[in-house]
């Protein structure tokens, strides 16, 4: 049987499969349009929740935080400039990677100590940490939905029940 935490990891990829095949069809520039909001452009938004995957699964496999976010500002500006294609195919890479590394863990509730700058030294397990991952991308991808709407674009369903429920084409 799938752990919870990795069906949850693979409606991420999903998920983020289906804005990012939004975002195809709509006109090029909406991609890295300014627009006032949390973040100034889809392509940063987009960008934040690849570059955080990137550090949490760093993390996972036994980067400090503090390396894992040197290596995600290596990568900032270089995937900020992707193009939406570029995206798909980095994001799609990333999860390959990913589901590799969960999938070669003998316990994935096994506990890994996280010194975060933000909140100190906490204790999670290698399951949290994706659930953290997937709620932050949830989290985000409604950032992008709104941003949409206020451009005049509709956005697309990702809701975790569409994606128990409905006949997945990907």
């Amino acid at each position: 049987m799938t752990h919870p935490a990795l069906k949850m990891y693979d409606y991420h990829v999903w998920a983020n499969g289906v804005i990012i095949d939004r975002l195809k069809e709509l006109p090029e520039d909406i991609y890295h349009k300014g627009i006032q909001s949390g973040f100034s452009s889809i392509s940063k938004v987009l960008s934040h929740i690849y570059l955080t995957d990137y550090a949490w699964f760093d993390i996972i496999s036994g980067k400090s935080m503090n390396e894992a976010m040197m290596s995600t500002d290596q990568l900032r500006e270089e995937v900020e400039t992707k193009s939406i294609e570029e995206m798909k195919k980095i994001f799609l890479d990333l999860s390959e990677r990913n589901k590799a590394l969960v999938n070669s863990q003998e316990d994935i509730e096994r506990l890994i100590m996280v010194d975060n700058p933000y909140a100190g030294l906490l204790e999670t397990s290698i399951s949290e940490s994706v659930l953290h991952v997937v709620t932050h991308g949830s989290y985000h991808r409604g950032n992008i939905a709104t941003m949409l709407r206020q451009m005049g674009h509709t956005s697309v369903m990702q809701d975790y029940g569409l994606y128990l429920f409905m006949p997945q084409t990907t």
